[in-house]
């Protein structure tokens, strides 16, 4: 069968070809240019969506936190970067890292202001999620930079400029950067600001490649080796932030296999009838399985770690943990529970006694008055004593 790549070609440019939709060149730049500065509006509106972010984070409200992604104007200058190095444009450079680097400092602070004053100190999951950065970090900053640049560079923009900001989520890296800073936390403010640091690269760095892939033209009358010499920076730079991520990634990889062999392992080999596993539990590469029911017996469990193998736990001890019968265990903790309620019941049964008892006294204190008192007063019939609203009384009755 004879392949057609003309006719390949020509569906492929029908649907994926970007120049016919590219937007003028100079008007991306100019918008571009425009969204870097930070003074003025733009310096405020950070400001506020910084604060917003930050109450996100300590109220564990991830609606808030996205409301100040999109209101945050973070994007700016990292695009500004991308597209600088796309288009050999050293001025432009140099104006989105020094906007960048404005923009960063006054985050750090108010967020770490914040943090400082804050009746809350507690981290909650949303600050903790921006403290272990991993490669799949580093693709979402990549594949939403590229997005965000071919919206900003092309005629269909649609929603994808907010979208893009809350997928790479600028904002709250900082913010919890802010709150290590205020809490004198340094691994959170170190993982929390290389996370934004990758971001920040891998953003700039679709975007570089969304210039070159859109053709756009570079900036005339340049030192050829000084642009060599840039873009080989931007090289180094780039590969220096994954090496980390790389190495996280790997870890959370390894410790997610574990986890899930762990569980089936523990499934496969400790289900039969009449046996319940209660926990299982890796610490210090010893496999502590509990289990209550229907014994498992010496050859069960010297079977089961003889095929701990397949489950690449070679390396991991098992301990199995059991009763002989879950119903002694059942009887037992009924007991107990029979025993307290004895022992409630007890104390309730002695608090009346004494109740009791000073009542009792009242009576016979009241008969004991009665009958002195009447000699003396015939007119009187008895004598009542008792506490009323705390307060000991006697009620006379009397005959007229």
């Amino acid at each position: 069968m004879k392949i057609n790549y003309q006719y390949i070609r020509k569906v492929f440019n029908k649907y994926f070809n970007l120049m016919s939709v590219k937007e003028e060149e100079q008007s991306v730049i100019d918008q571009v240019k425009n969204g870097i500065v930070f003074r003025g509006t733009n310096l405020w509106i950070l400001m506020f969506a910084i604060l917003i972010a930050s109450l996100g984070l300590n109220v564990n409200s991830t609606a808030v936190i996205i409301g100040a992604m999109l209101i945050s104007p973070l994007m700016g200058p990292i695009i500004g970067m991308g597209l600088a190095v796309g288009i050999s444009d050293l001025d432009l450079m140099k104006q989105s890292l020094k906007n960048y680097g404005v923009a960063t400092i006054i985050s750090v602070v108010t967020a770490t202001v914040y943090f400082f004053i804050s009746p809350l100190s507690d981290a909650q999951s949303e600050l903790l999620a921006r403290t272990s950065p991993t490669l799949y970090d580093v693709m979402i900053a990549f594949f939403g930079g590229f997005a965000g640049v071919l919206a900003l560079s092309t005629k269909s923009k649609g929603q994808v400029i907010p979208g893009v900001a809350i997928a790479t989520a600028l904002m709250p890296p900082l913010c919890t950067a802010g709150y290590g800073l205020a809490t004198a936390q340094w691994p959170y403010f170190f993982g929390a600001f290389y996370l934004f640091f990758i971001n920040t690269v891998f953003i700039a760095t679709a975007t570089f490649l969304g210039v070159k892939m859109l053709r756009f033209h570079t900036v005339r009358n340049l030192d050829a080796d000084a642009v060599r010499r840039g873009r080989r920076m931007v090289y180094t730079i780039v590969l220096l932030t994954m090496v980390p991520a790389v190495f996280l990634t790997v870890n959370i990889v390894r410790e997610n296999v574990l986890e899930n062999n762990l569980k089936h392992f523990v499934k496969a080999e400790f289900n039969q009838p009449g046996t319940q596993v209660l926990s299982s539990h890796l610490k210090d590469d010893t496999l502590r399985v509990v289990a209550v029911g229907k014994e498992i017996t010496d050859a069960q469990i010297e079977e089961a770690r003889a095929r701990m193998l397949f489950y690449s736990l070679k390396d991991v001890n098992l301990v199995v943990i059991q009763a002989e019968n879950a119903g002694n265990l059942v009887m037992a903790s009924d007991l107990n529970s029979a025993e307290q309620a004895n022992a409630v019941l007890g104390q309730q049964v002695a608090d009346l006694q004494r109740q009791l008892a000073v009542y009792s006294n009242y009576d016979t204190l009241s008969a004991n008055i009665t009958s002195e008192v009447q000699p003396l007063f015939p007119e009187i019939s008895s004598v009542a004593v008792g506490m009323m609203a705390g307060t000991l009384t006697a009620v006379v009755t009397c005959q007229w």
